[in-house]
């Protein structure tokens, strides 16, 4: 594998763990909200991850190929005083559950800082390489 192409697949896995922060973001902006009008609530998103060649032999990144949402049933709420309850006086916020979206956040928070820190090395080690080319 070359050096440059280590930038590539450090900078495609960048690209895919901003794209995740995102999601999780919107999910946990999302996390108490109820039905709307349509009587349908927000669900929950997640990002579907695929490997993809790199050019090189054996080097591969990865890109994100789509945004699911997560099908199972909002969480229910007894509260008939509610504007939006339905006719058993239920209200139904989205299925986000926060607690699994901060841990995705901090595993997709260290996984970018990870590849950051590959693409870092990795221009030292060219700069460091160039000064060993020009002291000859």
């Amino acid at each position: 594998m070359s050096m440059l192409s280590i930038f590539n697949v450090a900078g495609s896995a960048v690209s895919a763990q901003s794209q995740r922060l995102n999601v999780v973001a919107s999910n946990l902006a999302n996390a108490d909200t109820v039905a709307g009008p349509d009587g349908k609530s927000y669900k929950a998103r997640e990002v579907v991850f695929q490997t993809v060649s790199m050019g090189d032999a054996g080097a591969a990144g990865v890109q994100v190929t789509q945004v699911t949402e997560d099908q199972s049933a909002g969480r229910r709420v007894r509260d008939p005083s509610h504007p939006l309850a339905d006719a058993d006086g239920y209200v139904t916020y989205s299925n986000v559950n926060p607690v699994e979206e901060m841990v995705n956040m901090i595993s997709a928070s260290r996984s970018y800082q990870d590849n950051i820190e590959v693409m870092n090395t990795a221009k030292n080690l060219l700069q460091k390489t160039l000064q060993m080319g020009q002291g000859s």
